[in-house]
């Protein structure tokens, strides 16, 4: 199960980075300090436990892969601009 929330949290925003491309660089940060702090939030002691540790490990990861992959190629987006006369 562990295998499965990590391989999806990680084959998902690939996909949408190839699908629907960077988006501005701004959200790309953001979803990053998200993801940063999201680590760092001190959960409730009625929330310690697999099913809690999966879904946030699952959405810190997703918010990684997008912010960094999109980070890393929205400077490979301005290269393929059409050049006129």
């Amino acid at each position: 199960m562990v295998i499965v929330v990590y391989l999806l949290a990680f084959t998902i925003p690939v996909l949408l980075l190839y699908a629907i491309h960077s988006r501005p660089w701004y959200l790309h940060a953001l979803a990053v300090a998200a993801a940063i702090a999201l680590g760092f939030v001190q959960p409730p002691p009625e929330w310690k436990g697999v099913a809690y540790d999966l879904a946030f490990g699952g959405l810190i990861t997703f918010l990684l892969v997008w912010g960094i992959g999109g980070l890393v190629t929205l400077h490979s987006d301005h290269h393929h601009r059409e050049k006129h006369a």
